[in-house]
């Protein structure tokens, strides 16, 4: 029994299967800041902010300097999903997405257990470990 649980493992514990849970990982972080992004931008135009989202940062989530912080959030959302899809300086957009969800968190608390847990989860698994061998970053630095 020792030695089948120690072939599943070695069958599994390779570079390819790691770099799919990484591709997976960059994936399942971008996708939620991609749409959320997307929210904020006028129907229509690629980045042009939404007029209502200075109103929304200023009464709804208590933001200060809205005029500065959504079209901040706005460029955050689009840049950092695009560079953990392609997976060119992962750990800095995993990092740039851990503070933007530090941030959240205090405007949101209650989701800490629903939502928040799983960016920090997955951010600090793609600072830890980098894009992986199916990333971008992977032929730079060669």
């Amino acid at each position: 029994m020792k030695d089948l649980i120690n072939k599943l493992i070695a069958l599994v514990d390779n570079q390819f299967v790691k770099a799919l849970a990484l591709l997976g990982a960059r994936i399942a972080l971008a996708a939620p800041f991609w749409f959320s992004a997307r929210t904020k931008v006028e129907e229509g135009t690629l980045l042009t902010l939404n007029d209502v989202q200075v109103l929304i940062f200023e009464n709804e989530f208590g933001m200060p300097y809205p005029e500065i912080a959504a079209p901040i959030a706005m460029y955050a959302e689009h840049l950092f999903p695009i560079l953990l899809i392609l997976g060119l300086g992962t750990r800095f957009a995993a990092a740039g997405l851990f503070v933007m969800t530090l941030v959240i968190q205090m405007v949101f608390p209650d989701a800490f257990w629903t939502v928040h847990l799983y960016w920090f989860a997955l951010a600090g698994i793609l600072i830890a470990h980098g894009g992986g061998l199916l990333s971008a970053d992977k032929l730079v630095w060669k």
